[in-house]
Formats: structure tokens, sequence, C-alpha cells
């Protein structure tokens, strides 16, 4: 035995019950990435980035950015974002993952309740932890149960400010939060709300703006858009009140400590916001992909109509649910399997990514070897 030997048990122990994970290339035709519009390789974007790097943009910020990293690309972009969002400002990280442990762990202050939906992201998850708040989970998008939540701890005598936590699109799910419910229930409540959009920045709302769009610019509201997926470059912004951004800049140990992102990445970023601004012909096409997806692949399998460009096929085993997504994979198409601990056990699953990336013969060809793997298991 070495000192490197519970490491190996735990990798055996994880291999035994089909939940390893490996990293694989990029192969197929894509249905697993988040790159919903395709704007990863859109023309426009490369543009302004060969643009700034010939008039001298660094390809590094070369330190954080409360030091020598605080580029002028960071600031036009946060301007940029804030009125594009409709915000009072916005502040740039790095990734989501990133922006999410900032705003949990340096925001809600102790005495407050952080009340969150069980399924919101592991970022939001591990922000948590490091918050001196208290903290509850509760039912996904059961707007009662976040209620309840509240009502009872102000039944103690807790005197603190309740945060709402939820994301606006859930990426395991596919399904959308109740927001203007939750809304309410913050302004009834005195409550802080924090909206994560990740999978629904460029997806949704007028020009890309988001599900929660309608709500932006109050002043109890935080909101997350990441860059890394609608948007189809990297980094995550941070939308809300001046001074809860000014606060993440005094308080938010990721933020602070951390190299600034390249100043490229913020430029791309902007062209990015301008080219979801420009009209919904992107999200139009994306929604006829979706509709064609639930007609050909849902319908046949009992499933419901998406409501997203997020299409998840429970099949509930690890083993059943990997061996789907390897005969998919070998017929060409890039369809991964997803296991607890990312979703709850027993649910794993195909979780089906439509993207401008894709046409309708793909779906259909998806289909064609799809319907058979899942329907042929069902009936053994």
């Amino acid at each position: 035995m070495t000192s490197l030997s519970p490491y190996a048990a735990r990798l055996a122990a994880l291999d035994r019950r089909d939940r390893l994970r490996r990293l694989a290339p990029r192969a197929g035709i894509d249905f697993s990435s988040n790159d919903y519009l395709a704007l990863s390789r859109d023309p426009a974007i490369a543009q302004a980035v060969s643009g700034a790097l010939a008039r001298g943009v660094p390809l590094g910020s070369g330190g954080s950015r409360l030091l020598r990293g605080n580029a002028p690309e960071h600031v036009a972009l946060e301007e940029q974002a804030a009125a594009f969002f409709g915000a009072d400002a916005a502040l740039f990280m790095a990734n989501g993952f990133v922006a999410n442990l900032a705003i949990l762990s340096a925001l809600p202050r102790p005495g407050d309740l952080i009340v969150a939906d069980e399924l919101v992201h592991a970022s939001m998850h591990d922000g948590i932890r490091q918050s001196k708040a208290h903290s509850v989970f509760v039912a996904h998008n059961d707007v009662q149960a976040f209620a309840d939540a509240i009502a009872g701890w102000r039944a103690k005598g807790e005197t603190g400010r309740p945060w709402i936590v939820a994301e606006t699109l859930y990426s395991m799910d596919g399904d959308c939060a109740p927001v203007d419910a939750l809304a309410a229930i913050a302004a009834r409540h005195d409550a802080m709300l924090m909206l994560d959009e990740a999978h629904a920045t460029g997806v949704f709302g007028a020009g890309g703006r988001g599900i929660a769009a309608h709500l932006e610019g109050a002043d109890n509201l935080l909101t997350l858009h990441t860059c890394g997926k609608g948007l189809g470059v990297e980094g995550a912004l941070v939308c809300g009140p001046q001074l809860l951004i000014n606060t993440l800049v005094n308080a938010a140990r990721p933020f602070i400590f951390s190299t600034a992102p390249s100043p490229l990445i913020a430029v791309a970023v902007g062209a990015a916001i301008r080219r979801c601004g420009e009209g919904d012909e992107l999200r139009t096409r994306l929604t006829r992909l979706r509709d064609h997806a639930g007609r050909t692949i849902c319908a046949p399998l009992g499933l419901a109509m998406p409501v997203s460009q997020i299409i998840p096929v429970v099949l509930g085993g690890d083993g059943r649910t990997m061996a789907v997504a390897a005969a998919c994979q070998a017929a060409g198409f890039d369809v991964r399997g997803v296991r607890p601990p990312t979703v709850p056990a027993d649910t794993s699953r195909l979780r089906l990514s439509l993207t401008l990336n894709i046409t309708e013969d793909d779906i259909d060809r998806l289909a064609a070897t799809l319907l058979p793997l899942v329907q042929g298991a069902e009936a053994a």
C-alpha cells in the first residue's frame, strides 16, 4: 500500500458504479455543448478580437483587477453590460463558478438567511457553504416552500435579511424558474433575489437579455450572466446595484485574489453582446430546432414538449445511461450521459443540448439512432 492507495480505491469504486469521469476529445455532431447560438465561431466576434490585437490590446491582464490588471477593455465591457441588461452596474469575472462563489460567500451577512432551490448549480452550493449566513434548500421550483422557509425563520425571531437564490433556466432539467413569483416573495419579505441566468443569457428575453430581463434594475436584484454559453465566449457578468458591485470588489475573495480575465476576452464578450442585440433571428432559429426536436424525439418517447434548448432524457440507471450515450457516440453524435452526484440518485440521463451548430436533419438522424435504443431498453 502506498500513500496514493486511497485515491486509487476511490476511483476504482467510482468505476464499479459506472460513475468514473474521464476527459474525452470532441467528436461527433454537437448535442452536448452550451454554445447555443454557435457564437463561439462567429465571424463578427473573431473580427473584433483581431482588431483589438492589431491595435495592441494585450493577451493577458498581468494581474488582479485591484492591481495592474484593470484594463480599459474590462471597464468598457462593464459599462456596456450594465446598459444592455438594464442594471445599475456590472462586474466582469473569470467564469460563472467564480462569480457564484464570490456573490454567495461575500454578500449574505451573518444573521441573514439564504433560501436556495435544491437544484441550483454546484458553484452556488459551494458559495453557500462558505457564507456566514444561515441556509436552507427547498424543493425545486416550489414557490410556497420559499415563502414558508422565510416565514418560519422570521417566526423564530430572526431579523436578518433573506436571500432567495435560484437559476432562471436549469441546466439538467431544461425547465424555467417562476421568476415573477419569486420576485413577489422577495418584495413581500424585503428579501434579496439572486438569479443565475447562465443558460438563459443570449437565448431568452429581448435581445437575449434573459428570462428575468423585465426585473433588472430593481434594488433587491442581483443577476449573473455567464459568457461561455449563449454568448459563446468566456467569463461572467454580475449585474445589480452599484453598492453591491462595490462590495464585491472589496469583499469577494475569488475576485480580489484572481488574475483578471484577458482584455481580449472582454472585447470578445462585448462583441457577443452586440451580436445578440442585433435582432432575434438566432433565437428564432433555435426555437425552430427546439420544436422540431420536441416532435421527433420527445413525443415518440412520451416526454413533455421542451420549453428550452435543453432536453433531458432520464433513463434512471447509471450503466444503462452510459451505454445508450456510448451507442449514440459510436453513431457519430456527441451525446453525453449525466450521472449522480451531478443529478439526483436514480435520475441518470442523457442531456440533449440544442445549438445552432446542428440542423433539423441532424436531429432526425439522432432520433433514428436514439429512439430504438431507449425504447428497446424499456421493452427489455
